[in-house]
Order: C-alpha cells, then sequence, then structure tokens
C-alpha cells in the first residue's frame, strides 16, 4: 500500500506552498490534505475548544480536492489522526511556509507546531519553511523548498525514520541550497520595534515589526540561522519536552520549603 502523507500548513489552503508541497510529494504517495482556512501565522499550539470545528471541502485552482478547517494547524493534524484522515498517517508535513522559522522563535510558528502535533502522536513529522526575506510576494521558488522537501520524506519514509516524538524543522533558503546542515537552534533572527500610530479616528494603535537578519551571527557556526544565511538548507531535531534538566538538582532546595 502507498504511504499515506498528510499535508497541512498555517496559511492556509489557498498557500502557493502548498500547493507546490502537494503536488511533489504526490510521487510518494496519497497525499491527504487538510489545512486552515485562513491564516494562522504565529499561532504556536493554538486550540480550538470553544466552539464547534468545522471540516469541508474544497476546490484548488488546479481542480484538486483538498479538506479545509476552521481549526487552527494544530487542530487539523489532530482531526487527521483521530479519525478524519482514511487511515493513520506515514507521514505528516506542514508546510511551505513563506518565511523561515528559525531559532527561538520557533516556539511562535504554527507550522512548526502542526509537524509537533504528528510527532507528539508518534508519526514522523515535517515542519518545511522557505525564506523569503527580501523578495516579492509572487517570487519565492516554493518548487525547489518542495523539492527539498520531498528527497527528504523519501529517506525517512525508506525505513529512515524520525526517533519517536521528534519532528524536523526544516528551513529552506533563497536560491539554490549548496547542501544540507543538521543544526541546534539560533538565538534571535528578528529585530524588535514597537510602532505607534494613531488610526482615523485618533485612537492610538501598536504595530510589531522588525528586520531578519542577513549575516551569519559570530559563535553560532553550527545553528539553523547560520546555516540558511549562508546558503544551507537547515535541518534541526525539536521535541516538545522543554525541561531544563541542568536546573532540577539546583532546585531541590526548594522541595524543602514548608508550605
Amino acid at each position: 500500500m502507498a504511504p499515506l502523507i498528510l499535508l497541512t500548513n498555517d496559511d492556509g489552503y489557498l498557500s502557493p506552498g502548498l500547493h507546490a508541497l502537494r503536488r511533489m510529494l504526490s510521487e510518494l504517495g496519497e497525499v491527504w490534505v487538510l489545512a486552515p482556512e485562513k491564516n494562522w501565522s504565529a499561532a504556536s499550539r493554538t486550540r480550538v475548544f470553544h466552539k464547534p470545528l468545522r471540516v469541508y471541502s474544497a476546490q484548488l485552482p488546479d481542480g484538486s480536492l483538498v479538506h479545509v478547517s476552521n481549526g487552527s494547524p494544530s487542530d487539523c493534524v489532530l482531526l487527521a489522526v483521530l479519525g478524519l484522515a482514511p487511515r493513520r498517517p506515514d507521514l505528516v508535513v506542514a508546510g511551505i511556509n513563506a518565511g523561515a522559522n528559525l531559532g527561538r522563535d520557533v516556539t511562535y510558528s504554527g507550522t512548526v507546531s502542526a509537524a509537533m502535533e504528528g510527532a507528539q502522536a508518534g508519526i514522523p513529522s515535517l515542519a518545511v519553511s522557505l525564506d523569503v526575506t527580501g523578495e516579492p510576494e509572487e517570487s519565492p521558488d516554493y518548487e525547489q523548498a518542495a523539492r527539498v522537501a520531498l528527497r527528504l520524506a523519501q529517506e525517512i519514509l525508506r525505513n529512515r525514520p524520525i526517533p519517536s516524538g521528534i519532528c524536523l524543522n526544516v528551513n529552506v533558503p533563497r536560491g539554490v541550497p549548496k547542501g544540507i546542515k543538521v543544526t541546534r537552534l539560533g538565538g534571535k533572527i528578528w529585530t524588535e520595534e514597537l510602532v505607534r500610530g494613531k488610526d482615523p479616528r485618533g485612537r492610538d494603535f501598536f504595530w510589531f515589526a522588525g528586520e531578519m537578519q542577513i549575516t551569519p551571527p559570530e559563535g553560532e557556526e553550527d545553528t539553523d540561522i547560520s546555516a540558511v544565511l549562508s546558503g544551507y538548507v537547515s535541518v534541526t531535531p525539536l521535541h516538545l519536552d522543554l525541561t531544563a534538566y541542568e536546573a532540577l538538582e539546583p532546585l531541590r532546595f526548594l522541595e524543602e520549603l514548608r508550605l
């Protein structure tokens, strides 16, 4: 039986990155798409509990039928895994995100969170993002990023599984990649700025702004940020265990406090 690949994203089902990935991954087996109806960028692991979730069919520009939900990227994965998919997926792929998901910012990402949901369910999972910094909206090479995802998916499905509970965060640079680097998470990739203004009615508004670094940071040669800025695909293994193990013993004194 051909493998079943669950495909989702956080940019919405009309995203060109999703369409490129669906076409490319179809070479490997059945691609079953369940994606959000709207953009959920920076949604992290948001789950919808306060209203019913809906799923309906929609047609892509090429005539293909996909499944669409009013839920978040994480909701989409769980809906599929818990029974909406025709069978248990062999692989979960989230993307292709319009913009890199690097360093400490991965905790904001709906794309990465969707892959984490797959990993938590025990399914090999990839989050795929493309650096589009400085590119006009219509010019990012999603086909190149989809080819990278296809190559990685081929290896994973050919009995080279990802360790249980881990997802791979894949970031593709602009242009033709020089190769692949397995990396750790870097630090900050974006500058942060608070823009203030007034709307037409004279009320204050605030807008977060910032720019992505354009040169690799010193001392982080083995990080995802450095790899992508140097022209390499970065592949970073991630898991949901956020425990700071090195702090457990130093904090044992708290167990002696009387309450």
